[in-house]
This record gives structure tokens, C-alpha cells and sequence, in this order.
């Protein structure tokens, strides 16, 4: 089964566009070295939790929508070593200053473990 890195982050509203900009930067590094998807989602409806939730999580400030985002590649193996040769390619340098804060980023790698599709 496939490997997934999945991400979770508050960006200002103000910055979606920016943010897509980015994303679609990453995805050309990411297909060349190995990625087979990339999903990226903007809030459309997330509730405040009792315990916790995406906002607490991140500690999203007013004005900023949560963005629930993962990349899929063949196995861990591949994801790992694109991961090593994306801080070295010199294209992760144009990208310059995110459209996010990455200090309240949630990222990891997960196994699938199940993965239904219609």
C-alpha cells in the first residue's frame, strides 16, 4: 500500500491564493521525485471540538482558514528520499517566504492501511 505524508495548517484568508501558488510549486518538485498525488483543501466547514480540534491544533488566529493537505507516494522508501532531495534543490529557495506560519504546521508520515475508492 502507498505512503502518505499528511499536513495540517492555518493560513490566513488573505493568502489562499498565494497558498495554491505554492502548492502548485511543490507538486512539480514532488511528481518529478516520485509523488503520485497531491490533494490540498481549504476550510469549507470546520467546527470547534470539546477536547480539541484542527484550530487548537494549529493555534489558527482569527482570519485564518485551516488547510487539510496530503501527498501520496508508492512507499516509504521513495517519500523519504524525495524528502532528502527536496532541501537540496535549489527550487525550494524560489519559493520564498510561505504564505503560512510552518512553526504550527502538523505534518507525518502514515502507512495506509485502508484506502476504498468508488
Amino acid at each position: 500500500m502507498n505512503y502518505v505524508n499528511g499536513f495540517v495548517l492555518a493560513v490566513p484568508e488573505g493568502n489562499k491564493d498565494a497558498y495554491i501558488e505554492t502548492a502548485e510549486k511543490f507538486w512539480n518538485i514532488a511528481r518529478e521525485l516520485g509523488a503520485l498525488s497531491q490533494v490540498e483543501c481549504w476550510e469549507a466547514d470546520v467546527k470547534d471540538g470539546h477536547t480539541t480540534d484542527f484550530r487548537r491544533a494549529t493555534k489558527a488566529e482569527d482570519g485564518e482558514k485551516i488547510v487539510f493537505s496530503w501527498v501520496t507516494w508508492p512507499d516509504e522508501a521513495t517519500a523519504k528520499a524525495a524528502e532528502t532531495k527536496m532541501m537540496e534543490d535549489p527550487r525550494m529557495e524560489e519559493f520564498g517566504e510561505m504564505p503560512f506560519d510552518g512553526k504550527r504546521m502538523i505534518y507525518g508520515g502514515f502507512q495506509t492501511i485502508v484506502d476504498k475508492r468508488a
